[in-house]
């Protein structure tokens, strides 16, 4: 069980990572859905940076909660702007990596959550 909550930990972190990364240096694609759903440039680069946070927040036992809670509500404000955007299947998909925050919010690795490491 501790290697399938590492392995969501670290597809977790890596998606926080490369989805902000995305929004930070604005890709097409972001740029463009990002618009389309009323987003200004400036703006989604905030969400971007707020995305790359999180992915670091989870990287640390101390800031894991925080970190996955940050990384959920970014994930959220996207899958709402997927759905806004009548892409129900994939919206339908982008809810699995908020329920993958979830489980680092309430299921933390190790026994004690406050020396838990990687």
């Amino acid at each position: 069980m501790k290697k399938l909550l590492l392995a969501n930990l670290v597809v977790l972190i890596l998606l926080g990572l490369s989805a902000g990364a995305a929004k930070i240096m604005q890709a097409p694609q972001e740029l463009k859905f990002f618009q389309d759903a009323g987003l200004s440039a400036n703006l989604l680069i905030i969400f971007g940076v707020l995305q790359v946070a999180g992915g670091i927040l989870l990287v640390f036992a101390r800031t894991r909660k925080p970190g996955a809670v940050l990384l959920a509500a970014t994930l959220g404000a996207s899958a709402i702007m997927i759905f806004m955007n009548g892409m129900i299947a994939f919206g339908l998909f982008s809810l699995l990596p908020i329920l993958m925050a979830g489980i680092v919010i309430i299921k933390p690795i190790g026994k004690n959550t406050s020396n838990a490491g990687l």
